[in-house]
């Protein structure tokens, strides 16, 4: 049997695949041969894992595999037809009394619980005011509404207060939202103070608190706790999926805000609930957040060695006319894409992984190398990834 010949319907997307080859930005994915690890094995290579979200090392806990295996594999249905376990919501109410909030729903991914929620809570007589650095998954939401949407600059309070200040005669509902740590330049929103401008202006406070989960707070509490805003934040969304070590996202409210969501976000009415494994192992890695709070302080304590030698080597991780980071993101700017992608693959051959990102991810001009460190690399790895890091920075003009 001979292969058909390929349809001209489709050739607008070869003729894109053809530009970003041209221009240095295609990619294709590397395959994990083991578990997510410090070091592990991609496309059959040894390497040091500086790509993960697997913050606290979580992925392959024992406990979250041995809570896993207790559990059947499917839900059968959607939560609202048959699809709703005893253990979904277990989850949801550990999450809620975690968060210290009244209720909470679990989605299918952080980006369903971003665009579902989004587009579930305002209409098109209403009005967003989001931040120009927020996730696609709020991007989506807020296009999925028909709000109109209004974009202040990257953390610029006062640009956020301008924006609302003109809405402030408009009928409709006003929505501030941001990310709480914002994944690709690692600094942290300004919750506290968008809070304080959306209780000015009788807005809707929204957090999307993917990268903050685990990370920022106490116990990893995200962004809310850690600049003590509870109460003030009324939907709170966070991922299952980086730090917690699982699948899914999350949404933390009201009771009537998880209620409305369950009648009206789509992601949930649509879609097949998690496997009663994977809620097995949310919960058990929630214990461990409470039980073993020491794995945070190793996360933030290889933070501030790894970018600190990256400082002294003379890389830019962020500054001036990039947000610094100020979590365990760690960018190194390298400016344009196609060097930014040369580096990336030129330190896999040398056996660190560090994910090259360029435009449209990011801004032309700003491209570059993700780092993400984890609460489980050891000092020599950090070490053997830095003199990689710089070493190979130096022998292509990067460094």
């Amino acid at each position: 049997m001979t292969n058909a010949q390929p349809r001209s319907q489709l050739a607008h997307l070869t003729k894109v695949l053809e530009e970003l080859r041209a221009k240095g930005t295609h990619f294709n994915l590397r395959v994990l041969d083991d578990q997510q690890a410090p070091v592990c094995h991609y496309d059959g290579r040894e390497v040091i894992n500086l790509a993960s979200n697997n913050y606290l090392g979580l992925a392959n806990h024992p406990k979250l595999i041995e809570a896993a295996r207790k559990f059947g594999v499917g839900s059968g249905a959607v939560r609202t037809i048959a699809g709703t376990m005893r253990i979904h919501m277990e989850l949801e109410e550990k999450i809620a009394r975690f968060k210290n909030v009244e209720a909470c729903v679990v989605f299918q991914s952080g980006f369903a619980a971003n665009a579902g929620t989004v587009s579930a809570i305002l209409g098109k007589d209403d009005f967003i005011l989001s931040d120009e650095l927020n996730h696609a998954s709020i991007i989506d939401g807020a296009r999925l509404s028909r709000a109109t949407i209004k974009v202040f600059r990257h953390k610029d309070v006062d640009h956020c207060e301008e924006r609302l200040r003109e809405l402030e005669k408009e009928p409709g509902h006003k929505l501030v939202i941001t990310d709480g740590v914002f994944s690709m330049d690692g600094d942290i929103g300004p919750v506290d103070k968008l809070a304080a401008l959306a209780e000015k202006y009788g807005a809707i406070m929204m957090v999307d608190d993917a990268h903050a989960s685990g990370v920022l707070g106490r116990n990893g509490r995200g962004s809310v706790d850690h600049f003590g805003m509870h109460g003030k934040v009324d939907v709170q969304v966070g991922t299952l999926s980086k730090a917690i070590g699982a699948l899914g996202g999350y949404v933390c409210g009201t009771k009537d805000l998880i209620d409305y969501l369950y009648h009206r976000a789509r992601p949930f009415l649509f879609s097949t609930s998690h496997p009663p494994s994977v809620a097995a192992t949310c919960i058990a890695a929630f214990d461990i957040l409470e039980r073993e709070p020491e794995r945070i302080l190793r996360l933030w304590g290889n933070t501030r060695y790894f970018q600190g030698e990256l400082k002294r080597a003379g890389f830019n991780i962020g500054g001036q006319n990039t947000p610094a980071t100020e979590t365990p993101i760690t960018p190194i700017i390298v400016g344009e894409g196609r060097a930014a992608m040369e580096f990336s693959k030129a330190l896999f051959d040398e056996g660190v992984m560090a994910t090259g990102i360029a435009f449209p991810t990011v801004p032309e001009g700003k491209a570059r190398i993700r780092a993400i460190l984890t609460s489980e690399h050891t000092r020599a790895q950090l070490d053997r990834a830095l003199e990689t890091i710089e070493r190979v920075a130096k022998g292509m003009g990067i460094l």
